[in-house]
């Protein structure tokens, strides 16, 4: 289908009238997908992509309807728009809505998630709307309703929003799977859009998302988005940095670039740490009291909801936050972003980034704030990845049974299924291009009897197959019990902060609030809290005068620097090491890498630095691969276990994102040790499984795959399973198919999941092969070195109050001489 400017003039008058003018970016993409095409847009935040996959399904039913397209119709869903955050469904609503009504075009724009009232959902079950915006696990929802197959014969596209931020992860593998079935539903004219930022391998995502069934199509938006980054310096280097020893001590210097702007979202790492900064932020500008609000994933959902709401409408000064506001809806006005502490990630930092001077063509202002001196290195990296364009690559899973199983039992509640036609359906998509049809059977026989060790429980047959052979769920407390379970995210075990009143603030982590007393107190949601007690998976809480310096902590707070940062780390400090500074950064802390270098090394792309050292604690050696704190975690517990095998020492091990620390209170024969090929890739799995807890991983990863493929259910609303009895009851499982099922597919599942996900066996790999090619150089300093110290520190950090670390390191520095 040829497209010409009339076909498009709507889209232009509307832009017209805006005093905008559209890229041409988003021009080709009106065309692309008036033509048929489907592809994936790569457009960065704030650039107008939303209304270059909205207009052309409005322009295409205008050239089709075009003596009638302003006369409501009962058209069905044409477009269904899923979001990874059901916190962005109501603005791109708002967004699209208001192109119709402008136009004059009637077609309803509706949400469709978790917060969706029964009535409202009755309602577009009645009387679909034109647009459905959603997510991946209400999409699942919908699959799993009866005439599911007629709600999708009208679609005539779906657009896949911020494709990136799922393709990595199991919602990714749920999207795949409802994209598969859906097109083998809609119209002949069916497209398939995917928008995604900037990312290193855009072409793999790009087939991921399209399957076997479309050309590889890629538009590119060729918008320069200029990103400002500025670094906030600390008056005085440390030379000998440590975690957490800058950040809130920079806080005057924070203060008056919040003045200086009208509206700054400041983002910490944690959520930790943004409940820190905004009580110190409050505690510092008290009449900033309405105009400073916080945001992050514990929060109660009215809260958070209020917030961008607030924000949106230019309420709010500051909002501090987390990744729960990194992904952005165009045209919000921000007028700057702080950054605390190191991003760890080219693409996380720029999508911060642009969420500032979010419109077209305004300029993205960043603040880098460091939390330590050798920080200021990763500001350099970053700056030198944005001016370069480089980006980190995300890698799919692949062969998730336990979300098969789960899409399986979806469609059994649903329509039903026939096996034969819904494999091909699984084949088509990216990651299950590999099943093997005796591992589809497999499938087939758990879903249908619970597999072979746990045919004999009727509670684990939960479909049947009927005369026809069709695969269905016909027990209502089933298909009840599996619509409450439907998704792929399992967090830890979270209770609610309640209240006496039955007030809710937010959720925090069980493993936080067990190790509570009465009247304890920390500080959460903003508020200064005595815990009172926990009550029916309630924690109960008051307010309290005492300000408290106890702050939740959560489980996966810690993020690791990603390989593409890490590489330009290592550059930066070959340069400097030559005695080249590129960048402001890099220049400011010469006098750091300069000390290191006369105290030991500073290690190039040729060179594997291992520093050993003699302290009052012991024998102390440190590896220095620069690979990020998940690869160092694994290669220490790697290295620890070699050397225990043949000498009969115990260690304690250390790391950060640069390198490793092994502590021990008998000297360590390291050169002795290195002749015997320490980083050899001969049996390197097996080392691997031998040093870590693999077992209790495999039993904690296996959770996840038993709540997701719907082994194990979490409750009712209102009424969740206690933490210890989902623990309980998953644990006797794994046991039970480690016994009599080894061959069970989720049990395997789980073990490759700690092997490939957590502890990035790829990666470790990698390193092992980069370090061979390394020339091993061993010194010993004498004493700490700048690299050594914050090592050293995070692992007393472990053992040490706040207070008491403090004092210890200061006389750990007074002993110390500045080489």
């Amino acid at each position: 289908m040829a497209t010409n400017t009339k076909a498009l003039s709507p889209a232009l008058a509307y832009f017209e009238k805006k005093g905008w003018t559209p890229f041409d970016f988003q021009i080709q993409t009106w065309q692309d997908y008036m033509a048929g095409q489907s592809g994936l847009l790569n457009a960065p935040t704030g650039s107008g992509k939303t209304f270059a996959l909205w207009f052309p399904v409005i322009l295409e039913y205008i050239q089709n309807h075009p003596n009638d397209w302003h006369k409501p119709k009962k058209n069905g869903i044409q477009l269904i728009w899923v979001t990874p955050l059901r916190a962005l469904a109501q603005d791109i609503q708002k967004a699209m809505q208001e192109v119709c009504t402008e136009i004059g075009l009637p077609w309803k724009v509706a949400v469709r998630n978790g917060d969706t009232d029964t009535k409202e959902r009755q309602s577009q079950k009645r009387n679909p709307p034109e647009c459905l915006v959603t997510t991946p696990e209400t999409l699942h929802i919908l699959l799993a309703q009866k005439g599911s197959h007629e709600l999708f014969q009208t679609v005539k596209a779906i657009v896949i929003d911020e494709w990136h931020e799922l393709m990595g992860n199991k919602r990714g593998v749920q999207v795949q799977l409802a994209l598969s079935y859906i097109r083998h539903y809609a119209s002949q004219q069916f497209r398939l859009w995917g928008i995604s930022a900037t990312i290193g391998n855009l072409e793999e995502a790009c087939t991921m998302l399209l399957g076997q069934h479309y050309p590889l199509h890629i538009v590119k938006a060729k918008v320069e988005k200029n990103i400002q980054l500025q670094t906030v310096f600390p008056d005085e280097l440390e030379k000998y940095p440590w975690s957490g020893h800058l950040g809130i001590k920079l806080i005057d210097k924070v203060i008056p670039i919040i003045e200086n702007h009208r509206s700054v979202l400041l983002f910490t790492n944690t959520r930790a740490q943004s409940e820190i900064w905004y009580h110190h932020i409050m505690e510092k500008r008290p009449d900033w009291a309405g105009w400073v609000a916080i945001h992050h994933g514990s929060l109660d959902q009215k809260v958070r909801a209020w917030v961008e709401e607030a924000l949106h409408f230019g309420k709010l000064k500051l909002v501090v936050c987390t990744s729960s506001l990194d992904l952005g809806v165009d045209f919000r006005p921000v007028d700057a972003v702080i950054q605390i502490g190191s991003p760890k990630g080219v693409a996380r930092f720029i999508q911060r980034a642009g969420r500032s001077g979010h419109q077209p063509g305004l300029p993205s202002q960043i603040y880098f704030v460091p939390t330590h001196s050798l920080e200021l290195i990763e500001a350099a990296a970053l700056r030198n990845a944005m001016e370069t364009g480089d980006m980190e690559s995300i890698h799919p899973p692949t062969l998730t049974y336990d979300v098969l199983i789960q899409f399986l039992i979806t469609l059994a509640v649903g329509e039903g299924f026939q096996p034969q036609e819904v494999y091909q359906m699984v084949k088509d998509t990216h990651a299950f291009r590999d099943l093997e049809v005796e591992a589809f059977e497999w499938v087939l026989s758990f879903v249908t009897e619970g597999g072979r060790s746990l045919s004999g429980y009727e509670e684990f047959a939960k479909v049947e197959i009927a005369e026809n052979g069709r695969y269905q769920v016909k027990d209502k407390k089933t298909a009840m019990r599996h619509r409450l379970s439907m998704g792929t995210i399992v967090s830890d075990p979270m209770l609610k902060v309640k209240f006496k009143n039955g007030t809710y603030l937010g959720m925090i982590e069980e493993y936080f609030l067990s190790k509570l007393r009465q009247g304890d107190r920390f500080f959460f949601s903003g508020r200064n809290l005595e815990f009172i007690g926990i009550k029916d998976m309630n924690a109960y809480v008051q307010l309290s005068n005492k300000i408290s310096s106890n702050t939740p902590s959560y489980m996966g707070g810690r993020i690791s620097l990603t390989s593409k940062l890490s590489g330009k780390i290592r550059q930066i400090l070959e340069e400097a090491a030559q005695g080249i500074y590129r960048s402001e950064e890099a220049g400011y802390i010469a006098p750091l890498l300069d000390l290191q270098q006369r105290l030991s090394l500073i290690p190039d792309s040729q060179t594997f630095l291992i520093e050993q050292n003699i302290s009052k604690e012991g024998h102390h050696v440190y590896f220095y691969p620069f690979e990020g704190r998940m690869v160092h975690e694994v290669l220490g517990a790697l290295v620890a276990y070699r050397i225990s095998v043949s000498y009969p020492l115990t260690f304690s091990i250390a790391m950060n994102d640069y390198g490793f620390e092994l502590l021990s209170d008998q000297p360590i024969p390291i050169a002795d040790v290195l002749e015997e090929d320490l980083f050899s890739e001969v049996n390197l799995e097996e080392d691997i499984l031998a040093c870590i807890n693999e077992s209790e991983m495999s039993k904690r990863k296996f959770r996840d795959i038993a709540t997701i493929s719907g082994l194990i259910f979490q409750g009712y609303p209102g009424k969740p399973m206690k933490f210890r009895h989902l623990q309980s009851n998953s644990g006797i499982l794994y046991g039970v198919f480690e016994d009599y099922d080894p061959d069970n597919l989720l049990l395997k599942q789980a073990h490759r999941e700690v092997l490939d996900m957590q502890m990035e066996k790829d990666k470790v790999l990698e390193a092992i092969r980069k370090i061979n090619r390394q020339q091993i150089v061993l010194k010993k300093p004498g004493q700490f070195t700048p690299f050594s110290f914050p090592i050293m520190v995070d692992r007393l950090r472990a053992q040490l109050s706040s207070e008491s670390l403090e004092d210890r390191i200061a006389k750990m520095k007074a002993q110390m001489v500045d080489g």
